[in-house]
């Protein structure tokens, strides 16, 4: 079976899963382009953030990361293989990889990464680290934000216990461009475009999941900008979540 048609089958089961235990909703989805590269940025709450990043792009050039810590699951090394994932190093600079997502990025295929790295232990946002920014910087790429919340691992638990569908919410934000590096200031170019793109990223979540990000001027402009009927601080949250 080839990786197209494993990938389709993969999102086929995972697609009736979610049908079957939560509720759905997914805003902005005509900003992940059809075709091109393309680094599609999002926040990580929960293991169920993989599998909306699978289903959130039709797509069968995406590249798929998995964490380190998974390469001893028979599984995962399983399932790696066939869709011809990237094993990821997020405690060092993981050169091999690295260059391996360049090389796919310059031949037109989209990416989903998490600049938090690994999933939040506070349910809000965590700092960003500079990895996508470098990649938009490198390749040119256009930057696709996502904020998703009501994946949160206590949540799921918490509602799949009691026989009750989770409530999933994914707002996808317009595409934009990262300028070009002024490689006489790398650090702190690095470190204003991971801010811009987590602002990013935050401007499409309620206030509660903005952690960090929270008080940074940018994402209030970025919310000001947005369409009234997709304004995050329009949502009212199941209580479920907070407690």
């Amino acid at each position: 079976m080839s990786k197209v048609t494993f990938l389709k089958l993969t999102r086929i089961v995972l697609r009736f899963v979610l049908r079957v235990i939560a509720r759905v909703e997914i805003q902005g989805y005509e900003h992940i382009p059809a075709t091109g590269a393309a680094i599609v940025v999002t926040n990580h709450l929960g293991r169920l953030d993989a599998i909306m990043a699978v289903i959130l792009s039709d797509r069968n050039d995406f590249i798929l990361m998995i964490a380190e810590k998974y390469q001893k699951s028979v599984f995962w090394r399983w399932w790696g293989r066939r869709v011809d994932a990237l094993w990821l190093n997020r405690y060092e600079t993981d050169f091999h990889t690295l260059r391996e997502v360049l090389k796919r990025l310059n031949t037109g295929e989209i990416l989903g990464m998490a600049p938090e790295g690994t999933r939040s232990e506070t349910e809000a946002l965590q700092e960003g680290k500079p990895g996508a920014a470098y990649l938009a910087s490198k390749t040119g790429a256009p930057i696709i934000p996502i904020g998703v919340f009501g994946t949160e691992d206590r949540v799921v638990k918490s509602r799949l216990k009691r026989l009750r569908k989770l409530d999933i919410k994914a707002r996808i934000g317009e595409p934009f461009y990262l300028p070009p590096m002024d490689r006489k200031q790398r650090d702190a170019y690095l470190q204003q475009s991971t801010d811009e793109i987590m602002c990013h990223i935050a401007a499409l979540l309620p206030p509660a999941y903005r952690g960090f990000y929270l008080d940074y001027p940018r994402v209030q402009e970025l919310e000001m900008e947005m369409p009234l009927a997709i304004r995050p601080y329009d949502d009212i949250l199941d209580p479920d979540l907070y407690v």
